[in-house]
């Protein structure tokens, strides 16, 4: 018997007891002077103001704030001590973190305090940040307009578990040792990941370095300029909306191309971007470019991707820089012949394949180490109910 077990069997051999959060802790909205920026000081003794900006998600403490407030605007927001959990409401909702620092708070957090004598704190954090509390969290949140929200009532009226703190402690144990763990083998991973991507890296420059004719863009390629969408009521559907990344901005419920198309984003800080799409698509702000006959659209991108440091270095412009379709008719293309194209596709396929595709290699890896311990935790942290 592990001794964890030893101590259930010990303190709560016949369940735990469930008790709602606002019961178990002290839950408030943060609040913001108005307007902040009358508040904001650069006096050392300010008071810190902590915004979601000043954490990173994954983070566990938060260990400062970039910004401060004066005496007057503390009063008028809410002041939160060290040891006590922030857990942001609005975006990215639900994440709770620990507070290192003394400071105080905008709207956009809520306050967790006086739960010491029920939980220890490290034991609240996990349980926080299990599936079960957070599936619930996102069942709770509202919408307003456009972006969730998680409001102090629903966040009070949570049901958790409250297991003696001798099993708490060993939980925490375990928990942490675990995290350390897994933090250790996925770093592992992560670094393996990084030099097989740059090997990948090398070997694609070295197959495209091709010392061969080199032709005309459009011999090889055919340029359309994507479209804006200006029904705000179109914003529905399964059709992908490619704006600037490899992610689909938003979904609609009409393409502008079909087939497989290599798209390049036009303007701002992604101007420049390279992707492949073999599905419906609407392309807004960026090139779509497709293959001529007896030319490899794979290989079309494998070139245009090995080019997009370039391109994104060569936009231009005042205000919104971008990039222009002359830039890229401007590029000249090696003159392989199909075969030529398909064998270098297969190798860089396969390369690509073991450096992103998270079904294989080092990145399901990675995922499934994350799955791994998040089994684990859940499995920690679920409790029978005290009859």
């Amino acid at each position: 018997m592990s001794k964890l077990e030893e101590l259930i069997e010990e303190f709560c051999p016949d369940g735990v007891e469930y008790k709602t959060f606002g019961e178990l802790a002290t839950i408030l909205r943060g609040a913001s002077p108005r307007p902040i920026k009358n508040f904001i000081t650069s006096d050392e003794d300010g008071v810190n103001w902590i915004k979601i900006g000043d954490v990173a998600i994954g983070s566990k403490y938060v260990t400062h704030a970039n910004e401060k407030i004066t005496a007057k605007g503390a009063e008028k927001s809410r002041k939160v001590k060290k040891g006590d959990f922030i857990l942001s409401n609005s975006m990215s909702f639900g994440r709770p973190y620990i507070l290192a620092i003394d400071g105080c708070i905008h709207d956009g957090w809520l306050a967790i305090s006086d739960f010491n004598d029920t939980f220890v704190t490290d034991f609240l954090y996990y349980l926080l940040n299990s599936t079960a509390v957070q599936q619930e969290m996102a069942k709770r949140a509202s919408f307003g307009g456009a972006v969730q929200n998680l409001n102090a009532d629903s966040v009070k009226s949570l049901m958790l578990p409250v297991p003696p703190l001798p099993v708490q402690r060993e939980i925490v144990r375990i928990l942490d040792n675990f995290t350390e763990l897994t933090a250790e083998l996925t770093a592992e991973l992560t670094a393996e990941l990084i030099a097989r991507k740059r090997q990948y890296e090398y070997y694609r420059n070295q197959l495209l370095a091709c010392h061969c004719e080199y032709i005309n863009f459009k011999r090889c390629c055919i340029m359309s300029r994507g479209e804006y969408i200006t029904k705000k009521d179109s914003k529905v559907g399964n059709i992908p909306v490619i704006l600037g990344g490899q992610e689909p901005a938003y979904y609609i419920d009409h393409p502008n191309h079909m087939g497989k198309a290599i798209v390049i984003s036009r303007s701002g800080a992604s101007a420049g971007f390279v992707s492949y799409w073999d599905e419906p698509i609407f392309v807004t702000d960026g090139f779509i470019i497709e293959a001529t006959e007896n030319n490899n659209i794979r290989f079309l991108y494998y070139y245009f991707k090995n080019l997009q440091p370039v391109l994104n270095k060569s936009k231009r412009g005042a205000g919104v820089p971008h990039i222009t379709g002359e830039t890229i008719s401007s590029i000249t293309l090696p003159a392989l012949s199909l075969e030529e194209q398909s064998r270098i596709v297969a190798i860089l396929d396969r390369f690509d394949a073991l450096c992103n595709d998270i079904s294989t290699g080092l990145p399901a890896e990675i995922e499934a180490r994350k799955k791994q311990y998040e089994y684990y935790r859940d499995k920690l942290l679920t409790f029978k109910e005290l009859s």
